[in-house]
């Protein structure tokens, strides 16, 4: 935070909501999602969730979702995110 009157910066406490990145559907099974910025990656046509059995399967299926990361198999998915990020920024970026 700034101090309008001296204009340095300064550090405040605050208390921020973090959005979760799992869920439990209705079957009672763990669903993660995978976030780019504030847009949920879809992973495939449709699909915007990894669904595990339980808590123990979540590691595995995130070090394939690393994999996959570092392979570049979800780089499509990620520019989309991205470039919708970007639209959205942009007006702001132009006005200043």
């Amino acid at each position: 935070m700034v101090d309008r009157a001296t204009g340095q910066r300064k550090q405040i406490e605050t208390t921020k909501r973090i959005k979760s990145w799992w869920f439990t559907n209705e079957g009672g099974k763990l669903c993660v999602s995978i976030r780019y910025g504030p847009h949920v990656i879809e992973l495939a046509k449709g699909k915007y969730s990894i669904e595990v059995a339980d808590e123990s399967a979540l590691i595995d299926s995130l070090e394939t979702v690393k994999q996959a990361l570092e392979t570049g198999e979800l780089d499509a998915q990620i520019n989309t995110a991205s470039e919708h990020a970007r639209r959205v920024f942009e007006p702001r970026l132009a006005t200043k």
